[in-house]
């Protein structure tokens, strides 16, 4: 895995997309860095009585389209450039899609696995404690990511809605459905992702039922989208997590390999397979390869050795903007994160939806929005990359999300 800065590979893709639009250089320059940063220190009690200090950050990045959005990681390598980067691409990310929202990104720097329930419940409370002055249905609204989920996130409203003597679900979404959530929450950034991967397919004039697929990643995102496309006839051979990969030509089952790591743990060990690297599964040859795990997953080196014929990035910034180039040069297709993972966020904003009107959608109702937003977005980008002949689906995805963000700082001018 390369050690590119994340904050360095968003600033760069900003670059390359606003060289294709007449917009100067000064609203370019705001565009590349977030508004705010908060960076706390949290004093927590650990189960022996000990107290133990974690670093935490929330980024703002760009409020110019709506309250900021975006998830809270718990997770070792947290940084406050990781964060910042996540906060951009939050931004992007909603403006590609239409979804009124600005930016945002939280992390804790934490191993979830060394903590117990009652910790982790204290460190999030504590954390909520710390963002309260910032967060809020119209202000700033939280969600899951890495290594958080609807438990945390019902802690993180209680806290909120405590400490504020009111009711206010729209303070975060990804919340379980009884304190909230939306139908089809779970599984939104899985859905985006295959329908995204079978508008590209369809681009290119293929038919992804015949296609051959591995996805690197396989928690919530990576598992969902393989079920899911290999719903679509498609044939899932080889998936992977941090313990390795797994590899079957004949192809694997899904979901048998999903409720084998829920009862393990891990994808290896998973009988009748061959185990390979996380690098050896980037590199098979197949039609489509998810890299759904972490930033950074493949570099300039790496690209050079990838088979794939097309990539739907599930997770945020697995390219590097050196693969990137790369990837450009061998014309692989490759369905940039600020769209193909967007399912999450636009169902995050359903969820907001809800809650201020006090109203809950079915989940048909939900994957059909959903898909309508997802494949509207997609026609858009496509339409952007052919009508000012781009070099790859990321710039355009990139000049459209861009030029909506300078619409919205232009129309409302400048505050003295």
């Amino acid at each position: 895995m390369s050690e590119q800065n994340p904050f360095e590979s968003l600033q760069e893709q900003v670059d390359d997309a606003a060289a294709h639009l007449d917009v100067g250089d000064d609203v370019v320059e705001r565009l590349k860095h977030p508004e705010r940063v908060l960076e706390v220190n949290l004093s927590v009690e650990m189960d022996d009585g000990s107290i133990r200090r974690f670093k935490a950050f929330r980024s703002q990045f760009n409020g110019d389209r709506g309250p900021y959005k975006g998830g809270i990681r718990y997770h070792p390598n947290v940084s406050r450039d990781e964060v910042k980067a996540l906060s951009g691409w939050m931004a992007y990310k909603c403006a590609i899609v239409g979804v009124p929202y600005g930016g945002g990104k939280g992390g804790i720097i934490v191993d979830p696995d060394e903590h117990s329930e009652p910790e982790l419940e204290r460190l999030t409370r504590s954390f909520a404690t710390e963002l309260r002055p910032l967060v809020g249905p119209d202000r700033d609204i939280p969600a899951p990511d890495v290594n958080t989920g609807q438990r945390e996130m019902n802690w993180i409203k209680d806290t909120y809605e405590t400490l504020e003597n009111t009711t206010a679900p729209g303070v975060i979404t990804g919340k379980a459905l009884s304190a909230g959530g939306s139908e089809g929450r779970v599984e939104a950034t899985g859905r985006s992702t295959m329908l995204t991967a079978r508008d590209a397919f369809e681009h290119l004039d293929r038919d992804i039922a015949d296609a051959t697929v591995a996805v690197q990643g396989y928690g919530n995102a990576g598992s969902v989208a393989a079920r899911l496309i290999e719903e679509l006839g498609a044939t899932v051979v080889a998936v992977s997590d941090s313990s390795g990969a797994i590899y079957d030509p004949d192809g694997l089952d899904a979901v048998a390999v999903k409720a084998y790591k829920n009862d393990t743990g891990s994808v290896t060990g998973y009988d009748g397979v061959e185990e390979m690297s996380n690098d050896d599964l980037l590199t098979l040859d197949v039609d489509l390869l998810v890299p759904a795990a972490l930033e950074n997953a493949i570099d300039a080196d790496l690209a050079e050795d990838v088979s794939a014929d097309v990539i739907v990035e599930a997770a945020n910034g697995p390219l590097t903007p050196g693969a990137d180039d790369v990837l450009t040069d061998r014309d692989v297709l490759v369905v940039p994160d600020i769209l193909a993972n967007a399912g999450g966020v636009t169902v995050s904003y359903f969820e907001w939806v809800q809650n201020r009107q006090r109203f809950a959608w079915s989940e048909a109702r939900v994957n059909d929005e959903l898909e309508s937003v997802i494949t509207s977005a997609f026609a858009d980008l496509v339409d952007a990359y052919e009508t000012h002949d781009l070099p790859s689906f990321r710039v355009a995805a990139y000049v459209v999300a861009i030029q909506r963000i300078v619409d919205a700082y232009v129309d409302s001018g400048t505050w003295p």
